[in-house]
Order: structure tokens, then sequence, then C-alpha cells
């Protein structure tokens, strides 16, 4: 007489596959975490420098800088806010000047990633992440 056969995987193979699995996401997420952060701070980034063109244009019409996003016509999007506090600070000099400031909010996942900076000149600091 011939026994039936058993279909179906070991306890050896399942914790092998179980093992496979959790190398790949030891290495994978690290460097998801890593595009996140990136991808959010050039948001924050082409915001910034969208302010800025809007302050230089602003300077034109009226020989000063604004020191408030409101104040030019313009709202944070919501994947900047949720991740950056966007602060502009200005000096009626002479010559006038700006800095506008994203600074990570706590508890996120950009906290770690440090303040971003543009003024007048287009310097951007720090330099390593534009």
């Amino acid at each position: 007489m011939k026994l039936p056969s058993q279909r179906g995987f070991t306890m050896v193979e399942l914790m092998a596959v179980v093992a496979i699995i959790g190398i790949l996401a030891a290495v994978a997420m690290p460097s998801y975490t890593r595009y996140v952060v990136r991808g959010n701070r050039a948001a924050a980034q082409q915001f910034m420098l969208d302010l800025a063109t809007r302050e230089q244009q602003f300077l034109a019409d009226a020989r000063t800088y604004k020191n408030s996003v409101a104040g030019l016509n313009m709202t944070t999007p919501a994947a900047v806010s949720k991740f950056y506090t966007i602060t502009i600070t200005t000096s009626d000099g002479p010559p006038p000047t700006f800095t506008i400031k994203a600074s990570p909010i706590a508890g996120t996942g950009q906290a770690g990633d440090g303040d971003l900076t543009i003024d007048q000149t287009g310097a951007k600091t720090p330099s390593t992440k534009w």
C-alpha cells in the first residue's frame, strides 16, 4: 500500500523565509527613512525658494520685505507644515534683508535633520543639505 504524500512547508523552511524577510527589512527600512526625509526636505526647500522669489518681488514694489508667509499672500503647503515651521526674519537696513528659516517640528521624522535657511542674497545653509 502506498501512503499519501504530505504537502506543505517544514518548520525549518518557514523559519528560513522569516529570517530572510527580517534581514531584507533591516536593510531596507533605514534607506526608506532617509528617502522620506530627503523628500520632505525637498518640499520645504522648494517652498522656501518660492518665498524668496515672492520677497524679491515685494521689495521691488514696496521697498521693504514682509516678515510673514501670510503677508506675502501665501500659505504653507500641508506637505511642508506637517514637518517644518517656516519663519521669516526681516531688517529694514539699509539695505533691507530677510532670512527664511525652516525648523523641523519635534516628534516628526524630520526632527534630526536640522534647520534650513535662505537669505536675500540667495545664500543657503547648511550647504550640505541644499
